[in-house]
């Protein structure tokens, strides 16, 4: 029986999953079909409930902006989703005629990854843009990289919730400030992560663009239609490095993929994965 898994988010046709995902089990021979379907916040209650009874299940790959909301639509929460209260991966698995829905997060994996193929060993002081679900795997991300803090920037310091819960999940201090100081701040960051959305960081570029070059390090924009961002764009013309989210995209993937299939990712599946949206194949 062809089995079924999908990427849910809104607005969700820009994304790129279905065609990492279809890549990969292309070349592992598995019979998973992919799709990404538009979910609201307010509709996700009534879709999840429309799964009940249909066994051909196996997995949804949940991005912007139902990565906090799903959490209340499954059964058990494992791995970092378990004290980040967000999850980006739900496992539907099947025990003796019950269907259990689990939630993970791939995206600290998706994050860890993509930093340390740039070449990035440690990173002390990092930054991340945005507060909402992201934030959460980035603040765990930062610490696994070895940052002791990190300040986050958001226009709004009530929404910031998600990246504060992770903080304090994984034991790293954090301080919330406003967007309008970024600019400055970030210019001689370790480590930046972008969590915005597309074209949300253009103001914050256009900032960055009238400062002096001063040596940037290294920033992964999760964003990654249209690429580059304009925040890319002008973070590499201050001679920093620039991670595209499609390399975050593509790990996080990868540990969905096993988890939907059961099957193990190679590097030969990787390659297919890369080839599926443009990345250059992987240097092991």
């Amino acid at each position: 029986m062809s089995r079924r898994a999908a990427v849910l988010g809104h607005p969700i046709s820009h994304s790129k999953s279905p065609a990492l995902h279809s890549a990969a089990y292309a070349k592992l021979g598995v019979d998973i079909h992919y799709t990404a379907i538009d979910v609201t916040v307010e509709r996700l209650p009534a879709f999840m409930d429309s799964l009940r009874g249909q066994d051909a299940w196996c997995g949804l790959s949940v991005t912007m902006p139902l990565k906090s909301a799903m959490v209340k639509e499954v059964d058990d929460v494992r791995g970092a989703g378990a004290h980040l209260g967000v999850i980006n991966t739900v496992v539907f698995e099947h025990d003796g005629g019950q269907v259990r829905r689990v939630g993970y997060n791939t995206d600290v994996a998706g994050i860890v990854e993509a930093v340390k193929y740039a070449g990035v060993v440690a990173a002390p002081h990092a930054a991340i843009l945005g507060g909402g679900g992201t934030s959460a795997a980035a603040v765990a991300a930062a610490k696994e990289l070895g940052a002791s803090h990190v300040d986050v920037f958001v226009r709004d310091a009530g929404r910031a919730g998600d990246a504060q819960a992770a903080a304090a999940a994984v034991g790293i201090t954090l301080a919330i400030r406003p967007l309008a100081d970024a600019a400055a701040a970030v210019a001689g960051t370790d480590l930046v992560i972008s969590t915005f959305p597309p074209r949300a960081a253009d103001s914050l570029a256009e900032e960055l663009a009238a400062l002096p070059g001063t040596g940037a390090g290294v920033l992964l924009d999760v964003a990654y239609d249209p690429w580059p961002s304009r925040l890319a764009e002008v973070w590499h013309g201050h001679g920093g490095a620039v991670v595209p989210g499609l390399e975050m995209l593509m790990y996080q993937a990868a540990e969905q993929i096993r988890r939907f299939s059961g099957c193990d990712v190679d590097a030969a599946v990787i390659d297919v994965m890369c080839d599926s949206v443009g990345l250059p194949r992987r240097v092991f």
